[in-house]
């Protein structure tokens, strides 16, 4: 029959080992806010948002003056501008936004 070797726990790890474990570690906490109101005050967005709303008050003007041709031809362009516009925008925001 073999006889079995004991080791003591202490011998193969030194107790130096737990008083490093006992100390506090700093860890860095972030929030998780999904959405923020503020982040709507971007410039990008302020200034397309307001060149929309420039082009939907122009438009509006023109109808009043009864040049029909003319807001006509322009509803036609911002069917396309402002879909696009609006996408575009959207991407700019979810992209830049930082979490």
């Amino acid at each position: 029959m073999r006889k079995t070797q004991r080791f003591l726990f202490r011998k193969i790890f030194p107790l130096t080992f737990q008083s490093s474990l006992t100390r506090p570690r700093f860890f860095k906490a972030y929030s998780f806010v999904p959405f923020s109101p503020l982040a709507m005050l971007d410039p990008t967005i302020l200034s397309i948002g307001g060149i929309v709303l420039g082009m939907a008050i122009i438009e509006r003007i023109l109808e009043r003056w009864g040049v029909i041709d003319l807001v006509d031809q322009f509803s036609k362009v911002m069917r396309f501008i402002l879909p696009v516009t609006f996408y575009s925008a959207l991407i700019y925001f979810f992209a830049t936004f930082m979490f």
